[in-house]
């Protein structure tokens, strides 16, 4: 398991950044885990032969579990300097046994919130080892005054 965590300087903040990459092994011990904590224990996230009679190739990974992922990258990036005040996630492909998540992202724009707060849009992702992406994402951070 591989997590790069940065505090971004002012010049990080800046449009073209990059959101640090946040690395997670997908499988059984976390979908457990997360199954544990939210009481989401469904048969296609733990057994193969449930995932396959819904069509997959085995169990999956459960989404929300990629979005908190997300957030995690971006609130290790951030850190105290804002907050993460709205992520969206489209899902394109679930998360197999055995893959390697990477949750990444760019800064597309900065704003000035009518309050004069500074306000930062990332377009966000998880792709799995091989590049397929999972997930697409957008995000709004509101920076620390």
């Amino acid at each position: 398991m591989t997590e790069t965590a940065t505090r971004p300087a002012d010049a990080d903040l800046a449009v073209g950044a990059s959101v640090p990459a946040y690395v997670r092994p997908a499988g059984l011990e976390a979908w457990n885990r997360y199954a544990a904590v939210n009481d989401e224990y469904v048969g296609i996230h733990m057994d193969d032969e449930a995932g396959k009679a819904a069509g997959y190739p085995g169990a999956i990974g459960m989404g929300n579990l990629i979005w908190g992922w997300l957030h995690c990258a971006v609130d290790g990036w951030i850190g105290d300097r804002g907050r993460l005040e709205h992520l969206e996630c489209r899902f394109r492909a679930p998360a197999l046994k055995g893959d390697e998540i990477t949750c990444g992202g760019v800064v597309t724009a900065r704003e000035t919130a009518a309050d004069g707060a500074a306000v930062l849009l990332l377009d966000l992702w998880a792709d799995r080892q091989n590049g397929d992406r999972l997930v697409t994402a957008q995000a709004r951070v509101l920076l620390a005054g």
